[in-house]
């Protein structure tokens, strides 16, 4: 049995909604209180939303646990602005939090549901193996989705996280939004995370991670979105993390974690997506994952580094002319 891991993400997640709420105008995000008491911040689906909104529900996603900031592009990838994330806790913020584990379901309403309302529902395999319980008061939740969530949909989520509805917050966006887009471009961490949970790696291991992303221009459609966000990991990510391990079992487990390892590498995601017919499920799931891994082994003071970065299908993608 896993040790049972108490920790109280959703309280920490609440301070920034908090903030949130009281920065409606500058951050350009709206909020509505639903007839069951449910609170949703608004980051796109009504309002413009912007950088600053995006970071913020970035870190929402992320239960504070981490640092998100936009800096200058990176000439090896692309003319894109990146966003790069680090967290000392890769372990709460990207696999008891971040990680988008849940398929939001009810009367004609789809949504992947990410943040650290996942830990207070503790249904997912992943939280279940790590022992993650999470006794915060409050659920606050993050949810990819092009529509204000119903009455009917918050009662259901706060049910399944076991709080009132007056205790739930859902922070709302849809993917081809400018803060839904970075929000998802921060997952790079998440994704080495997740393809390290895959392989059988003890996630404890990991001490500590950095990743950066290029930031692509919005798409104007659900599937470009989803492409365009895809491809900022998948082909243009660098992921760093600081392990303790041996080096044999480094050496034989990096190669398998970039993107690079998939059979499904190398043409757009969006091209991907529409080959199997748009289902998820079809596609390779070892294609979620960094363009490129450094792992740093602390307890031997040796690196290595996989994959490789592809500024050409990142164009391709994001739809770069020269003016």
């Amino acid at each position: 049995m896993p040790q049972i891991n108490s920790i109280r993400l959703n309280e920490q997640a609440f301070g920034i909604c908090k903030s949130a709420l009281g920065h409606l105008h500058s951050w350009r995000i709206g909020s509505h209180v639903l007839e069951n008491g449910a609170t949703v911040i608004d980051f796109g689906v009504e309002v413009t939303g912007g950088i600053l909104a995006g970071q913020n529900l970035a870190r929402i996603c992320l239960a504070d646990r981490c640092k998100v900031t936009v800096h200058p592009s990176d000439s090896a990838v692309g003319p894109w602005p990146q966003i790069q994330v680090y967290t000392e806790d890769p372990v709460h913020a990207c696999m008891a939090s971040q990680y988008a584990g849940w398929p939001v379901k009810g009367d004609g309403f789809f949504a992947m549901g990410s943040g650290p309302m996942r830990a207070k529902r503790g249904q997912e395999p992943v939280l279940k193996s790590l022992g993650i319980v999470d006794d915060s008061e409050w659920a606050v939740g993050v949810l990819e989705c092009d529509v204000i969530p119903t009455k009917d949909i918050a009662t259901s989520i706060a049910q399944e996280c076991s709080v009132s509805p007056d205790k739930l917050i859902l922070c709302v966006a849809p993917t081809r939004s400018i803060a839904g887009t970075l929000q998802v471009v921060a997952r790079s961490v998440e994704t080495s995370m997740h393809k390290l949970f895959e392989l059988g790696f003890p996630l404890h291991q990991v001490v500590g991670g950095h990743g950066s992303a290029p930031l692509p221009p919005p798409a104007i459609d659900f599937v470009g979105g989803i492409g365009r966000t895809n491809d900022a990991i998948l082909y243009g990510s660098h992921v760093t993390l600081w392990v303790q391990a041996e080096d044999e079992q480094l050496r034989e487990l990096g190669p398998k974690i970039p993107s690079c390892h998939s059979k499904d590498f190398g043409k757009p995601f969006a091209e991907t997506f529409k080959a199997y017919d748009f289902d998820f499920y079809k596609v390779d799931p070892g294609l979620f994952s960094p363009a490129m891994i450094t792992l740093v082994n602390l307890k031997s003071g040796r690196s290595w580094r996989w994959g490789k970065l592809r500024p050409e299908i990142l164009a391709l993608s994001f739809g770069e002319s020269l003016g």
